[in-house]
């Protein structure tokens, strides 16, 4: 995957400290900011609510008495002024207390982003080489096969500015239960991704 700097793309008119005082959506949608653009998604399904909640769940558990690490899902991030980029990813693990809104890039350890179909590759790759140009140090996604109800999870390592896939390791021989790779020990069962 590829660092934000590889991408050519026209800078857009909105700053991160316009995305930072707009009215967001109360309907649940999200307002993010891409390149200097306001990208509005629509309120997640079910299906990707139920993903993000055992993920958060998992990431929850994981740092439970920690008091480092802090697991929050749908709060603002605040990946980079000079391509005027804020996101919003479904989960994130913080480094800082979550009392407020939005965060600075420098407090995401780990940003989980859920594809949903209305996901183009465009704006995955936009959202993954900001995560990297950010130097958020891990990141998840989530991919739903609503047909086959099933999830592939993949888990990437921040390496020299570019994200390397790291495999989730196999915790036993028959079920789903896997080991993600990250800042702290997380195992889940990729079947509780999907209702």
């Amino acid at each position: 995957m590829t660092a934000a700097s590889d991408l050519a793309h026209p800078i857009g008119p909105h700053t991160v400290e316009e995305w930072r005082t707009a009215e967001h959506p109360d309907d649940g949608s999200r307002l993010e900011l891409i390149w200097g653009y306001y990208h509005v998604s629509p309120p997640p399904g079910g299906p990707h609510q139920f993903a993000s909640g055992a993920l958060y769940r998992a990431l929850w558990q994981a740092v439970e008495g920690n008091d480092r690490l802090h697991a929050v899902s749908g709060v603002g991030v605040e990946i980079s002024t000079a391509i005027r980029t804020a996101l919003i990813p479904d989960v994130a693990l913080l480094n800082t207390l979550p009392t407020t809104t939005s965060f600075p890039a420098s407090a995401l350890i780990l940003a989980v982003e859920v594809w949903s179909p209305g996901n183009s590759a465009h704006e995955r790759e936009t959202k993954v080489a900001g995560y990297a140009t950010a130097g958020v140090p891990y990141l998840w996604t989530v991919d739903l096969h609503a047909i086959r109800r099933t999830a592939t999870l993949r888990a990437y390592e921040l390496v020299g500015g570019v994200y390397r896939e790291r495999t989730p390791v196999p915790l036993s021989g028959d079920d789903m239960r896997v080991a993600l790779p990250g800042p702290v020990e997380v195992s889940i069962d990729l079947a509780t991704l999907v209702p």
